[in-house]
């Protein structure tokens, strides 16, 4: 299988926002429109910070990946964090989430990203032992924590 990826532009934004709206009702995040398209426009249009793929064809994709990137002296310099990674529903457990997340990774890899982080909730099992699967590892003695600055 070699499911298509491919960056998202500002054009793409209505179909982005519409699975981004269906991953946080999923998910019981609370944006409002105006806050969702103030996180994702910038993604859009280029900056420095993140990007925003979809996945699948381009003009009915299937879900999408947002990737920030950092800096880490511990793990020698450019790092990338998933943000957000969804799939509609209909279309899970067909190893589209771990093609993406193999294939991805080592392209980004190729341009220069050293090591790639992520977040998943504990008690998502399935999820837990996707990541597991293609390599990544919990850090047991680190938790992420966060502190909101601006709401």
């Amino acid at each position: 299988m070699v499911t298509a990826i491919h960056l998202a532009k500002p054009e793409d934004f209505d179909r982005l926002d519409a699975l981004v709206a269906a991953f946080h009702q999923e998910e019981g995040i609370e944006l409002s429109p105006d806050q969702r398209q103030s996180g994702l426009l910038p993604l859009l249009e280029g900056i420095p910070h993140g990007v925003a793929y979809l996945i699948g064809p381009a003009r009915a994709p299937i879900g999408y990946i947002v990737l920030t990137f950092t800096w880490s002296v511990e793990y020698g310099g450019l790092d990338g964090f998933i943000d957000e990674i969804y799939l509609r529903p209909a279309v899970r457990g067909r190893g589209i989430a771990s093609e993406v997340m193999q294939t991805l990774p080592a392209k980004l890899a190729e341009a220069g990203l050293n090591t790639i982080h992520l977040e998943v909730d504990r008690d998502n099992a399935r999820a837990m032992k996707l990541y597991e699967r293609i390599g990544f590892r919990p850090r047991e003695s680190y938790v992420i924590m966060s502190k909101r600055l601006r709401s």
